[in-house]
């Protein structure tokens, strides 16, 4: 009986998408709003069913009702389709630049996007001959202030949405190298900025370092980040002026065009210990 209950429950659930999906089709082909009216007839839903799932679509911001009786499709579908167009346009601009990264360092090449209050990799550059388990596959996530990847999108915020993702994720830590508390949040992100680039000393994996630098679109927006992963012991300072290089190549290939003060914040700084009076 519970299996029963079950399945029509997932039958429901599948025709509700269905129609949703038919609703959505109706609302594309019309550049001006579309009447109720039209809508149940061209969908073949009965009127109070297709306004009830428009009533959904408007709550999920993904239809938008000008004015009662009448539908248009919504702003988060642009959004959602930004992102997707971004993630294509970063991916092929950057695949070929990543291979070519790997063959240097024989270490896995990751690349990133925001998503939330997350990083998610979206492509990787990658051989058995690196010596390291690659943890995270393609479409994983992981916390931003965890990740050099991440650090560099939270060193794009204030003060106050610094402290607001701090207050959502509550800085749970993976490791005993883990940053937990805003202060300590704060100093690194400060670095962050002076540095152009980002690290994470197995604050996300124990025995895993790494090092990224960020990918600009033609705003001058930080659409990505390239990082390169490498057990701790392994993981070189000099690949970092190539790390820049190469996602400077990727900002490029994406219309970003550098100024001076971009490319002096994303050289290297080389730490020089005070000579003994």
């Amino acid at each position: 009986m519970q299996a029963m209950k079950s399945t029509a429950h997932q039958t429901t659930a599948v025709q509700v998408l269905s129609r949703s999906f038919a609703v959505l089709d109706v609302l594309a082909q019309h550049s001006d709003p579309v009447p109720l009216r039209l809508i149940s007839e061209k969908t073949g839903l009965h009127p109070s069913t297709a306004h009830r799932i428009l009533n959904d679509l408007v709550s999920g911001r993904l239809v938008d009702r000008p004015e009662a009786g009448s539908y248009r499709l919504g702003m988060r579908l642009l959004e959602l389709g930004n992102l997707v167009k971004a993630r294509l346009d970063v991916r092929e601009a950057a695949i070929g630049p990543m291979r070519d990264l790997h063959q240097l360092t024989q270490q896995p090449i990751n690349l990133s996007m925001r998503q939330g209050d997350e990083i998610v990799y979206i492509e990787r550059a990658y051989s058995e001959r690196s010596g390291m388990q690659v943890v995270r596959a393609v479409g994983g996530r992981a916390p931003l202030h965890l990740t050099s990847v991440g650090k560099l999108f939270l060193a794009q915020e204030d003060a106050q949405r610094v402290r607001l993702y701090a207050t959502r994720s509550g800085l749970i830590g993976h490791t005993r190298n883990s940053i937990t508390e805003v202060p300590m949040l704060e100093r690194e992100l400060s670095n962050v900025l002076a540095r152009g680039t980002a690290r994470d000393d197995e604050e996300l994996e124990v025995g895993v370092r790494c090092m990224a630098a960020g990918i600009y679109d033609d705003q001058g927006l930080l659409v990505a980040g390239l990082s390169i992963s490498a057990p701790a012991d392994r993981l070189e300072d000099r690949w970092l002026e190539r790390l820049s290089e190469t996602a400077d190549q990727i900002s490029s290939a994406l219309g970003h065009q550098r100024t001076s003060q971009d490319t002096a914040a994303a050289l290297p700084k080389v730490s020089r210990r005070q000579a003994p009076k």
